[in-house]
């Protein structure tokens, strides 16, 4: 018997599902039979859920394929026109992508993007290497990285300089600009609390009459910022409230060192665990009534271990007060000169690479 093109879709679409229902049920028998059965005498249980296919487990549902095959193909765009932003754009998107280095994906993508912009940055360092007899002054970030020492006194080779670059623009390149966008989402949704915002902001803008604001001036006003922790010279109202709900850096990654119990589930040794960072950002059992909008409740310190905005410990985000800061200076200006509403208040979410509203938060905007 001669098979037509139909036949070979229809025997494709037949038998793929049920390799697919195969190759799940066997992953999950093969290595969550042992698993099981230790549980099993140790009178615990493993986390709901289901072991997923061989090697990738279940991050493929987590990130779906939008997130794998969403990157766009270079050579539709004309040579040369790729700029940083491109670069690092590409950059952002591809990190919370599988690590599938295969044409079209996303991971692909990401890492043709950080050779390039590697690649500019390198250029760059060779011409302040040149010029670095004759100006010893540090004048920008690579300079700063190029005086840099180690424990042992040694200066940061080529290679550490401009891998330290490049991380450095990747944690700021969208956190502080999703922040920004949140915030304008979040004051359009409570005009009261836009509206108090302003009345603080005002008497500062009209004083200053066009001049730019200092950091001593700006930590004055008790709306836009408070300082409820003694460690941190600035916590702001708005833009703290803004950042616990928008949860720009969602998820951390880690390996159970050893088995771990938890609520009477077992987290096996070697397993790969998501933590979700936004959990207890909105938990009512940290906060009142945590998914409104509401500046007022840092008036309090937050629980202790239950804000990981910018994580904690030694590995705190080293630019958190930056960007703090940065939220804070734009927040005054929008805030005193400008009035907007959202064009779509009721726009869907998007949650990959980063949560945002799928219209990007489009608004209207005028001066007051």
């Amino acid at each position: 018997m001669e098979f037509t093109i139909a036949m070979w879709v229809a025997l494709v679409l037949g038998i793929g599902p049920l390799f697919g229902w195969l190759l799940w049920s066997w992953n999950d028998f093969w290595f969550g039979l042992g698993v099981r059965a230790r549980c099993s005498a140790s009178g615990t249980k493993l986390p709901p859920g289901h072991m997923g296919v061989p090697f990738l487990g279940e991050m493929l549902k987590l990130f779906g394929t939008s997130s794998l095959f969403s990157a766009l193909m270079i050579t539709l765009t004309p040579k040369g026109a790729y700029t940083l932003d491109d670069f690092f754009e590409g950059l952002v998107h591809g990190i919370r992508s599988y690590p599938l280095n295969v044409p079209v994906t996303a991971y692909r993508r990401a890492l043709q993007c950080q050779k390039k912009a590697v690649a500019i940055f390198r250029e760059e360092l060779e011409k302040k290497k040149k010029n670095q007899a004759a100006a010893k002054d540090v004048t920008d970030l690579l300079d700063g990285l190029m005086e840099l020492k180690d424990d042992e006194g040694q200066h940061l080779n080529d290679k550490e300089v401009l891998d330290n670059i490049v991380s450095l623009v990747v944690a700021g390149y969208e956190s502080t600009s999703l922040s920004i966008m949140w915030a304008l989402y979040y004051l359009a949704k409570y005009p009261k609390i836009l509206q108090k915002l302003r009345d603080e902001n005002m008497p500062l803008s009209k004083m200053k009459n066009g001049e730019l604001i200092t950091s001593d001036e700006l930590a004055k006003l008790k709306y836009t910022n408070k300082a409820c922790f003694p460690l941190y010279a600035l916590l702001f109202h708005v833009v703290e409230e803004t950042i616990r709900l928008a949860n720009i850096a969602a998820t951390v990654f880690r390996t159970a060192t050893r088995d771990v119990e938890y609520k009477g589930y077992t987290i096996p040794k070697g397993w790969k665990v998501i933590l979700w960072v936004r959990y207890p950002h909105t938990d009512p059992e940290n906060l009142a009534d945590p998914l409104c909008f509401n500046p007022d409740r840092w008036d309090v310190p937050a629980k202790p271990g239950s804000y990981q905005v910018f994580g904690g410990g030694a590995r705190i985000c080293a630019g958190n007060m930056l960007a703090r800061l940065q939220v804070g200076i734009f927040l005054h200006y929008l805030a005193t000169g400008y009035e907007w509403e959202l064009v779509n208040p009721n726009a869907e979410m998007s949650y990959l690479s980063h949560p945002k509203p799928v219209d990007g938060v489009e608004i209207a905007i005028s001066k007051l």
